[in-house]
């Protein structure tokens, strides 16, 4: 029991230190994004590694496929936002009406 909580919480603290850092130094993913949940989906994510292999992961690697993540999470966030009139011309810009 120990030992899997100690995993938890080597891929909870990496994950939240870097997440910390780009959603505080991106206005945008401020807005967009909601930092508890971010943290709790990527961990969910990355525990699809081992704790071998997640640990093997660079900090700038890691950095950078989390920072890929926030930035589709917080642009597929956007399209909620769009009046019915604004997604029909994101569709046709999209299928190059």
């Amino acid at each position: 029991m120990y030992e899997v909580s100690q995993e938890k919480d080597i891929f909870l603290v990496r994950i939240s230190s870097i997440v910390n850092k780009l959603i505080d130094s991106n206005s945008f993913y401020q807005e967009k994004l909601d930092r508890n949940e971010m943290v709790q989906d990527l961990v969910d994510l990355f525990k699809q590694f081992s704790l071998e292999e997640f640990t093997t992961i660079t900090d700038d690697d890691l950095t950078r496929r989390i920072n890929r993540i926030l930035t589709l999470e917080a642009v597929a966030g956007t399209l909620n936002d769009l009046t019915p009139e604004q997604m029909a011309m994101f569709d046709e810009a999209v299928e190059g009406r």
